[in-house]
């Protein structure tokens, strides 16, 4: 057999270590949804983890190590997490907050206040840490504030903040 064949065989069988995801030097402050939601998620890597190990030699190797790899993250962020109790003012802005705001085009806004591994800007789901969380936590209801944004700032008016409830 040609050594180039048994040189890729033994590339096939072998994962490339897959680059660490990065944790977060801001505090781990999570909702108690985003608690669930990273236990929950923690939950489905171990599944996928035990699928792939069940199938030995025949498992994809880099889809393995990248699942560990995953599983380090969000072990870590389980451990780390610090859950904030619900937020139940109106008069001013929590982790958990939802806040609906006016920029300086007028247009409204509508955003939660939420954990690092929660947000989702798409779904109006905002870091606390972020430069438009930080701009907004602790603001009242008719309170400008500055939102401190890379393409440039911005004064932001708090029309209403909701609680669950």
């Amino acid at each position: 057999m040609s050594r180039a064949f048994v040189n890729e065989d033994q590339a096939a069988a072998q994962a490339s270590q897959p680059v660490e995801r990065r944790v977060s030097d801001q505090p781990n402050y999570v909702t108690a949804t985003g608690l669930a939601q990273l236990q929950q998620r923690l939950a489905a890597l171990n599944a996928l983890r035990g699928e792939l190990q069940a199938q030995g030699e025949r498992a994809d190797q880099q889809r393995l190590a990248d699942t560990e790899r995953d599983l380090r993250y969000f072990n870590a962020r389980v451990q780390s997490a610090q859950v904030v109790p619900a937020a139940t003012s109106t008069e001013k802005v929590q982790i958990g907050s939802r806040v609906r705001f006016v920029d300086e085009d007028g247009r409204e806004h509508q955003v939660q206040l939420v954990g690092e591994d929660q947000a989702d800007a798409l779904h109006g789901l905002i870091n606390w840490g972020s430069p438009l969380g930080r701009a907004l936590l602790g603001a009242g209801p008719g309170d400008e504030v500055l939102w401190r944004r890379p393409v440039g700032d911005q004064m932001i008016e708090i029309i209403e903040i909701e609680v669950d409830g």
